[in-house]
């Protein structure tokens, strides 16, 4: 074989990181040894992988092509090397999740996941959706979990469950004692929501359609706990998703505000690179998401 597994993990951290030096740090290398690596790899084939700006490498259409078997290859070379050395079938796992999966759902998935591989390690990263989207595409995680919808050719997206949002307000709000809101009611009141980009701003805003310009929207925030916090303290109203407000309205914290008029469901998506090597500890945990 004319190419070593080494040239191909030096070559995927460089398409990383566009850049050698840091490729470098991440692998363990000097920076000679990577920029070494890279060089033969592309001499042994008569090939360049990489347009050179400046210090920045930037992936060229041939390198483009070549990465996604490259990671592909590198996968099913790293679970080989575990299966050897731990005798074991399930792994490591990266997994990338919207807020509301992440900080509610993950955690049970992680628990039965760790059941069966005691030894794993789990990389749970919670961002919004547009950030998801991005690792997934980057070969940053092996799996996205999703509450906004996306579309890309290189993903393979479909539907894991069915989720609901729901607007609420403080206990004080004159709105509580009604305990519904009216969709001509939405411009008059202040609104705490999530930020552009998230699966809850997608949902919310197409559920309110033309009025969504015109909202007062007070605040824009990227914790769930934090808006729920505004909202209690009477800064607004808000809208999230029914799991992560269930144990609020019992307890009395936060008071619902169904509205009839505005279609409010909607779904959660599983979502993995088209070219990402499902391998035991991947099918694993998809296994695990369809039965939970």
């Amino acid at each position: 074989m004319r190419y070593s597994l080494r040239q191909i993990e030096v070559f995927l951290a460089i398409a990383h990181h566009e850049n050698v030096s840091r490729a470098a740090e991440q692998l363990s290398l000097s920076q000679s040894a990577a920029s070494g690596a890279l060089k033969e790899l592309e001499n042994q084939f008569d090939v360049q992988l990489f347009d050179r700006i400046g210090k920045r490498l930037k992936l060229n259409e041939q390198g483009r092509h070549l990465r996604t078997k490259a990671e592909s290859l590198l996968a099913l070379a790293t679970e080989l090397q575990e299966d050897l050395s731990t005798d074991r079938a399930l792994g490591n796992l990266k997994v990338g999740a919207t807020l509301t999966i992440g900080n509610y759902l993950c955690v049970d998935l992680i628990e039965a996941y760790l059941n069966k591989a005691p030894d794993a390690h789990i990389n749970l990263d919670i961002a919004n959706t547009e950030r998801i989207k991005r690792e997934l595409l980057n070969f940053d995680i092996d799996v996205g979990m999703l509450e906004g919808e996306i579309q890309h050719p290189d993903l393979d997206i479909h539907t894991w469950r069915e989720d609901k949002l729901i607007c609420f307000c403080a206990p004080e709000h004159p709105l509580a004692a009604t305990g519904k809101i009216e969709r001509g009611e939405l411009l008059s009141q202040a609104w705490v929501l999530r930020e552009i980009g998230s699966g809850t701003r997608q949902s919310f805003d197409r559920a309110v359609g033309e009025l969504g310009p015109q909202l007062n929207v007070r605040l824009e925030l990227e914790q769930t706990e934090a808006i729920k916090r505004a909202v209690s303290k009477g800064l607004g109203l808000s809208c999230l998703s029914e799991i992560c407000l269930e144990q609020d309205f019992k307890r009395g914290n936060l008071v619902a505000l169904p509205c009839s008029e505005l279609d409010l469901s909607r779904k959660l998506y599983l979502a993995v690179h088209k070219h990402k090597y499902r391998n035991a500890s991947l099918e694993q945990w998809l296994k695990l998401c369809e039965a939970s």
